[in-house]
């Protein structure tokens, strides 16, 4: 086993990715945003995934940036936005707040990278957007690892407690040790993170108290069940170019969801990444950009 510890993301930039974020205001709570790019540039909008933040695409921001207008954000109860106990969590929510985001920056046409948790969100925008054509254009949608399909999504254990009647309590116990365990089971064999991401990880989780609440947030685990005909209908439906990226050494969302997004998803667009686990654009920002820059080079 090659136990080299790998960090595409330089973790002194956490600071700095906060100092030049802004924050907006969605319900009441505070939202932590991110935009950069040329403005005359088309739009793309990221979606981050569970449990970390809008931070996991700090390695491909400047070239997205060079290339588009770039709008992101941490969910709300994600990172350093708002963390509410008295809130109800659910994907629909974050989907509002990114419409709402999008709205605020004036957009009418806009393309999605989405990541895990995120892939849901876009997964629910897309759902939209096939429905409803005065909403602002949605003109493509790129997945990273995530639960597509809920038939398909292996969670964790920890995942599984904290949805369990034990959750509150497994939150209180968690501690940066068991994080770092848990972290280190998704990622390749050979791009294993190191001792500092995992800090700064651990940081935007327990940001604002924020590991109290993980109960809440997984509670997209059921929502994915309950709205999967929606779901999985939005990418089986789609009239607009979808594009998939995947770690293939995921356990949670690697090579078994992609047999399984190759079985029911028309004509797919898929480029997997071998040995690299559920977060590519962390453990291999450049085989990311460059799939995704030929899937949007194509659509021009």
């Amino acid at each position: 086993m090659n136990n080299k510890k790998y960090s595409a993301i330089t973790p002194s930039t956490l600071p700095n990715w906060k100092s030049i974020g802004t924050f907006t205001t969605y319900c009441g709570h505070q939202i932590f945003t991110h935009a950069d790019g040329n403005p005359s540039a088309p739009v793309l909008l990221l979606i981050h995934g569970f449990p970390t933040a809008s931070w996991d695409w700090e390695a491909l921001w400047p070239e997205l940036t060079s290339r588009y207008r770039v709008l992101t954000l941490d969910m709300i109860g994600f990172g350093f936005s708002a963390k509410p106990t008295n809130y109800t969590y659910s994907i629909l929510d974050q989907a509002d707040l990114f419409e709402q985001l999008l709205a605020e920056h004036n957009v009418q046409e806009y393309h999605i990278l989405a990541h895990d948790y995120g892939d849901t969100v876009a997964q629910e925008l897309l759902a939209r957007h096939n429905e409803n054509a005065e909403r602002p254009k949605l003109q493509s949608v790129c997945f990273l690892n995530g639960g597509l399909f809920p038939e398909t999504h292996h969670p964790l254990l920890i995942q599984k407690l904290l949805l369990s009647p034990l959750g509150s309590l497994i939150a209180r116990l968690n501690n940066r040790a068991q994080f770092a365990q848990n972290m280190r089971k998704t990622f390749g064999k050979q791009t294993q993170p190191d001792d500092a991401l995992i800090d700064n990880f651990w940081q935007l989780l327990k940001e604002n108290d924020g590991g109290r609440i993980l109960p809440k947030l997984i509670g997209y685990m059921p929502e994915r069940k309950l709205h999967r005909e929606r779901w999985v209908g939005a990418i089986q439906k789609a009239t607009i170019p979808i594009k998939l990226i995947d770690g293939m050494a995921d356990p949670v969302s690697g090579a078994h969801m992609v047999a399984r997004y190759k079985e029911l998803i028309p004509q797919p667009n898929v480029t997997e990444l071998q040995n690299i686990g559920h977060y590519p654009q962390v453990e291999a920002p450049q085989a990311v950009l460059k799939a995704y820059l030929e899937f949007r080079d194509g659509l021009a």
